[in-house]
């Protein structure tokens, strides 16, 4: 069953037993039910217990027979060029379809990859049609939320597998892995390691194991003290490299599972005096602009954000419109991008 908010709604505590749990006035509680900001936030985290606790339902402000024409767009941040390449895939797809987006940053910074309570209930106000949601995190609560309000809703590359029945957008990580390893093992790799991502992703552990499996398929045995991970930060992955080179037998190339990360093993390189790729070899992922304006240009993995993007809003569009999406995952390909980072293993 794909989970669209196709949930009855069922009667729940009326807004004054809500206001009587949290010890405020009715007024108040009405207040951070839509959204109202002059609300003291040590107020608005009681309320949004009680909200929580008694499973209070807010209702969307919009006509049925006429929906707005509206959808939200959560990102976990606006700061990076990743966001930037969702954004565009976005607003191509939104344009072409004919909708206004709304685009929030409302992931918390202490709870990581989670969208924070606060901006559920301006969703409701809005009356959004449908919600498209990258790289987050949902309770289950806030799945159930959005279920009860009848929202569709897509992710796009989901940090932890969905729940069965929610619809998602990604790329092809295992073969993304394969891809960038058979490279490697192409130009006379033998010594291959791997900076990963978060150990908890889905996209890092579906990369990792196509490092693994390429490295299986052509006869090699998995080394563990190749593989270290760097939270896809590029400074952790700065020090993942350090600790490779600080090996008794050092790998003579390394798979990078992002290019963020991959500058920061440009970093720790350079630090040691080494030369990329004369030295030793290095391959991201992503193919973020980043790749192209490193030095030397960054060979890497290309998954297609921009496409992932669109797709999840022409998918998003569909079930708003009533339909049901034939599966719950769709992956886009990825492909190899040569640059200057690779080259065969120095003559030793």
């Amino acid at each position: 069953m794909v989970r669209t908010g196709s949930a009855s709604v069922t009667a729940g505590p009326t807004l004054a037993v809500v206001a009587r749990e949290a010890g405020v006035s009715v007024p108040t509680a009405s207040k951070v039910v839509n959204g109202r900001e002059d609300v003291a936030p040590e107020t608005r985290r009681r309320v949004t217990e009680a909200l929580d606790r008694l499973g209070y339902v807010r209702r969307p402000r919009f006509d049925a027979a006429k929906p707005p024409r509206l959808v939200d767009l959560v990102v976990h941040s606006l700061d990076s060029s990743w966001s930037g390449a969702v954004l565009h895939g976005v607003e191509e797809a939104a344009h072409d379809a004919g909708l206004d987006v709304v685009v929030s940053a409302a992931l918390s910074r202490t709870r990581g990859s989670r969208p924070q309570r606060g901006w559920l209930d301006k969703l409701t106000v809005r009356g959004s049609s449908g919600v498209l949601f990258n790289l987050a995190e949902l309770t289950e609560s806030q799945y159930s939320w959005l279920d009860q309000h009848r929202i569709p809703f897509v992710m796009i590359d989901p940090v932890l597998e969905p729940p069965p029945g929610v619809v998602s957008v990604g790329a092809a990580n295992w073969q993304g892995g394969v891809t960038a390893t058979e490279h490697l093992l192409s130009l006379g790799h033998k010594r291959i390691a791997v900076v990963a991502g978060h150990r908890r992703k889905m996209c890092s552990n579906a990369r990792v194991a196509g490092y693994r499996s390429a490295l299986a398929s052509a006869g090699l045995l998995h080394r563990p003290e190749y593989v270290r991970h760097g939270g896809f930060d590029e400074a952790v992955a700065r020090r993942r490299m350090g600790e490779l080179l600080d090996l008794p037998e050092p790998p003579t190339a390394v798979f990078v599972c992002s290019d963020r990360m991959a500058l920061g093993v440009y970093e720790a390189l350079a630090e040691r005096g080494l030369r990329v790729p004369d030295d030793i070899s290095v391959i991201g992922f992503d193919d973020l602009p980043e790749a192209r304006w490193a030095s030397p240009a960054l060979t890497t993995v290309r998954q297609p954000l921009g496409e992932m993007a669109a797709t999840a809003l022409r998918i998003l569009v569909r079930m708003m419109d009533g339909e049901r999406p034939e599966g719950t995952r769709t992956e886009l390909s990825t492909r190899l991008v040569e640059r200057a980072s690779t080259a065969p293993p120095a003559v030793s």
